[in-house]
């Protein structure tokens, strides 16, 4: 986006002048707030009244008629600006690129496209619908400042939420201490001599051994919160500054599209630069409406000489260094995968590893199963080895799980639940008695929640709460397992027994692109993610090699 530095007036304040009252112009002080057709002057509130006393056929138009005004030059002065050069006028569209460009722009960086043209050859050619333009910007502009709003409560919830954590781990230390003292005292109250120092020698080993206990076990797992907080309010607060500067801009080319009136060369450019400015915040908001193109694909083994089944990949997480993690079923193992998709490091579980989620950019969440076992195991990323860390029970089977901001959702089989990261129930926020529910994704704002209705053959689409959204059948769509949201937002889900990989729309309403099929080797997938370092799509399936498609 262009750098949205000029000055807009804003209603109460006087310390921009966008438009200056012609009559008080030497004073330089006053701005105007009312325009006459008649006259093609600008008057301010107080010189308005003597223009009104003498022309009263005339017909004067203030700020809530900005339409009816002439173009301020702070308007056109920035949209005719080059983002490159600043002392340049924006005089061509190039086609290839969408990008508007001065004459230095158009030499350096677009003389080999296929066509690049004058606005002024444009105008009459590219009618601008500016009406709905600003319906679009109001929206994206009121969805933009929701998202904020969101994303700040959930860093003061997931702040709150390691508070907590944090309290009742110490309360319980305190809780172990008081009971050993008591338990030690009652016997020294019963005894005398001797016994009392023996009494007293033991007393003072066992509140030992519980703070020991404390520095060894729980100040890790505190640490380990710790580290997980501070980078996920990282990468929110990171978020929340791009919001506050598309809200910014947003904002700002909604009062220009206001001013801009019919000169219909800076409404082209407006319009373009507002089509820019919205694309980015559809992304922000998880709405990209790119459609994946398949460009090639290779396979590639994943089966180490101790893996003693068929590998069955039945989850797989990209990290942002361009690693992969892939959740070995039949072999209860997790592997660490390098860029070029070769087995560097396993970790043996000792349960069925089932679904894999980010938590942050080294670490995930690992759920697994077996009769009588369902943890949520945490593992992180270290110098090309996997190091396990804190874990928590579950009442219930682990078929998916999710993570955003600090929240955990996880699919039984039959219920979706949300947990925090120290293992707290919040609550059940859907239920489907057929056990049809297998994994589970979350959209990157979360406001959106998708499941893979295995036995139904559908997807479900839900709101944050559990309300359901949408629902989602297709022939090729036959018992969907793997499920991934990539971080712009475009939904991939596969069909197990149908032997495809699908694109869906961020609604969860529409297939957008059959990706790969049987014919492209696949087999029983199970398990789909994005990798946006290598721009490809992995795909996790029943044997020993992973499919890794190129995608634009």
């Amino acid at each position: 986006m262009a750098d949205l530095s000029m000055s807009s007036h804003a209603k109460g304040s006087d310390e921009v002048k966008d438009f200056i009252c012609l009559s008080c112009k030497e004073q330089a002080k006053f701005n105007a707030d009312f325009y006459c057709k008649t006259c093609l002057k600008l008057y301010c509130g107080k010189c308005i009244q003597l223009h009104d006393k003498w022309f009263k056929k005339h017909s004067a138009y203030g700020r809530n008629d900005m339409k009816e005004w002439p173009v301020s030059k702070l308007v056109e002065e920035f949209l005719l600006k080059c983002e490159a050069h600043k002392d340049d006028k924006i005089e061509m569209l190039c086609d290839d690129h969408s990008h508007l460009c001065c004459t230095k722009c158009a030499f350096n960086n677009h003389s080999q496209c296929s066509k690049v043209t004058p606005i002024n050859e444009l105008t009459n050619k590219q009618p601008t619908d500016l009406q709905g333009l600003l319906v679009e910007l109001e929206t994206v502009l009121g969805e933009i400042k929701s998202l904020q709003i969101s994303q700040e409560a959930s860093v003061e919830s997931l702040q709150k939420t390691y508070n907590e954590h944090e309290a009742v781990l110490i309360e319980q230390v305190c809780g172990n201490l008081n009971a050993d003292i008591d338990k030690w005292g009652n016997k020294y109250l019963g005894t005398s001599g001797k016994s009392k120092q023996y009494i007293k020698e033991d007393m003072c080993r066992s509140v030992l051994s519980i703070l020991n206990e404390f520095d060894n076990i729980t100040v890790k797992e505190l640490n380990e919160m710790k580290v997980e907080v501070i980078s996920i309010k990282g990468s929110v607060t990171s978020s929340i500054h791009k919001c506050t500067s598309l809200h910014s801009d947003l904002l700002q080319l909604l009062e220009i599209v206001h001013k801009i009136g019919d000169n219909k060369e800076l409404c082209l450019i407006a319009s373009i630069k507002c089509k820019h400015i919205i694309q980015q915040a559809l992304t922000l908001l998880g709405k990209s409406v790119k459609v994946f193109k398949a460009q090639g694909k290779s396979e590639h083994n994943v089966r180490i000489t101790s893996d003693s089944n068929t590998c069955w990949i039945q989850a797989i997480c990209a990290l942002p260094d361009g690693q992969v993690l892939v959740a070995d079923n039949d072999n209860k193992r997790v592997k660490l995968l390098s860029q070029q998709y070769q087995v560097v490091s396993h970790w043996d579980v000792n349960a069925y590893p089932q679904a894999i989620c980010l938590i942050t950019p080294s670490e995930v969440a690992v759920a697994v199963n077996i009769s009588n076992i369902h943890e949520v195991q945490f593992i992180t990323v270290n110098q090309g080895k996997l190091v396990p860390g804190r874990k928590f029970q579950l009442q219930h089977k682990c078929t998916g799980i999710a993570h955003h901001q600090g929240d955990l959702f996880v699919t039984s089989g039959k219920e979706l639940y949300k947990y925090t990261l120290s293992s707290k129930l919040i609550c059940r926020l859907y239920e489907d008695l057929d056990y049809t529910l297998e994994k589970c994704a979350v959209s990157p704002t979360g406001d959106k929640l998708y499941i893979t209705s295995f036995y139904q053959h559908k997807l479900l689409t839900l709101a944050r709460d559990g309300t359901p959204l949408a629902t989602l059948t297709d022939p090729v769509l036959e018992w969907p397992e793997g499920l991934h949201v990539t971080p712009a937002g475009q939904v991939l889900v596969c069909g197990a027994w149908s032997n495809t990989v699908l694109q869906v729309g961020w609604e969860g309403e529409s297939k957008l692109a059959t990706l790969a099929t049987q014919k492209d080797e696949v087999r029983h997938p199970a398990s789909v993610c994005y990798s946006s370092t290598t721009s490809s799509i992995i795909v996790g399936q029943w044997g020993d090699n992973i499919l890794v498609i190129r995608v634009e």
